[in-house]
């Protein structure tokens, strides 16, 4: 099959949305004695807190995930393929690149402690290299769940994502109403399951089939997101603002949820004219590679915030007009256009390594027919309890290296990429890893 241009341009509009969005509430500023601070944007100008709509831009990703894994895994099957082997290979796809940047930000960290960095500046620059993690653990759940997720869809349909719906619901009404955090983690999966299943129902024509399914969607989910962040109790910001409870993302809320329905719908509205938009072989070229770099942008995007803070901050250079004033937005043209050519820069110098990877990937990837399933169990469990201690904490909490994070997610990829084979089989690209191809 063909892949789905549509599916690659939501990929890549939704990472330049993501680049674009974390680069414009990034803050810095220098203080008397040359320390550097980063005020939270969202919390101290809170009119921005309304940009947030246009910037939270994750449900298409798992939207896009879904659909590309609704035609993957049935592909896998039916070439006897094993649950385990399907989930083994997108793994090992995700944590390769994830492990890599995880290695040398930790090296990082480890040779700044023991030279006596500043433990406060370490924490806050460990926390900005792992601020978009929080993903990696949701996916890599969704992935291991993708062979009974579909088996419910074959058998349900839409009732599905309906039934994960209203339960993130009523979790998400425990939290707010009795105060149950650990509860409320449960929404991570469900609230962003519901995009994901969206996905399969999208790839099989069941929310194309008539045309009023995709402005109902976009109409209810809005109309709903008004209510719950108008008269309801949730804030407008759908990225996490400090002191802010209940929050929109952590865990994801209602509000969330409803504002993921109204974008698949305006998602699934805007196909067509983008879709001919995109046969422009033009247009395409500009597209293309940035989907198929995705994983790369992604994981390294804030790596060019430390670039210029070091060169213009730290020196002085950068001009210092009040916090969130008028010069101060200003500035953020010129701000947005240099980390865009540093981060070209470190794509490009990256490229060698993204290579090495493909070939790796090629030596170590478990077969698709894998049977002993129970070290890739033990090793996602291990990665995913890591890689979501990265993102609460950041890569050197309170400025000290993670031992048992860096450990578990060691140990973690070990035990998923242990039943590899020496079999040849078709390579796929690790930049892909955030989607399989269509």
């Amino acid at each position: 099959m063909s892949r789905d241009r549509y599916v690659d341009f939501l990929r890549a509009w939704a990472i330049v949305l993501v680049v674009l969005g974390h680069w414009l509430i990034t803050a810095l500023v220098r203080g008397p004695g040359g320390e550097i601070t980063a005020p939270e944007l969202l919390a101290v100008v809170p009119w921005t807190q309304w940009l947030t709509l246009g910037f939270q831009i994750m449900p298409l990703f798992f939207l896009a995930g879904g659909h590309a894994a609704g035609g993957s895994w049935p592909r896998a099957r039916a070439a006897g393929g094993t649950p385990a082997g399907w989930v083994a290979r997108r793994a090992v796809r995700l944590l390769l690149p994830a492990g890599v940047y995880s290695a040398l930000v930790l090296l990082a960290v480890g040779i700044c402690a023991a030279v006596g960095v500043d433990p406060g500046v370490l924490a806050m620059v460990g926390w900005a290299m792992a601020m978009q993690f929080w993903f990696l653990p949701v996916y890599l759940l969704l992935s291991a769940l993708t062979p009974a997720l579909y088996a419910a869809h074959r058998r349900w349909g839409p009732a599905v994502p309906l039934g994960l719906g209203v339960t993130a619901l009523v979790v998400g009404a425990l939290v707010v109403a009795v105060h149950a955090p650990y509860v409320g983690l449960l929404n991570y999966v469900l609230v962003w399951g519901v995009a994901y299943q969206l996905g399969f129902c999208w790839r099989d024509g069941l929310l194309t089939g008539r045309r009023a399914v995709a402005p109902a969607m976009a109409a209810c989910g809005g109309l709903a997101f008004a209510a719950l962040v108008g008269p309801g109790p949730f804030p407008v910001s759908l990225i996490l603002v400090t002191g802010q409870d209940p929050s929109n993302t952590d865990p994801p809320s209602a509000a969330m949820l409803a504002w993921a329905v109204a974008q698949v719908g305006l998602c699934l509205l805007a196909a067509p004219a983008v879709r001919r938009l995109l046969e422009r072989e033009r247009v395409w070229r500009v597209v293309r590679p940035v989907g198929g770099a995705s994983m790369t942008l992604y994981l390294w995007h804030m790596l060019p915030v430390l670039v210029v803070a070091a060169a213009f901050y730290l020196t002085g250079l950068a001009p210092q007009p009040a916090f969130g004033s008028g010069a101060w937005w200003a500035l953020r043209v010129p701000w947005l256009l240099v980390l865009g050519v540093v981060l070209a820069g470190v794509v490009g110098a990256l490229r060698p390594l993204e290579r090495g990877l493909g070939a790796l990937y090629d030596r170590i990837s478990p077969p698709a027919d894998l049977r002993r399933s129970w070290p890739l169990w033990l090793g996602l469990t291990a990665c995913v309890a890591a890689l979501a201690r990265f993102a609460v904490q950041g890569f050197a909490p309170d400025g000290r290296f993670p031992v048992l994070p860096a450990l578990g997610l060691v140990l973690g990829t070990l035990l998923v990429v242990l039943p590899g084979h020496t079999e040849p089989h078709r390579a796929e690209k690790p930049e892909d890893a955030l989607e399989e191809a269509a």
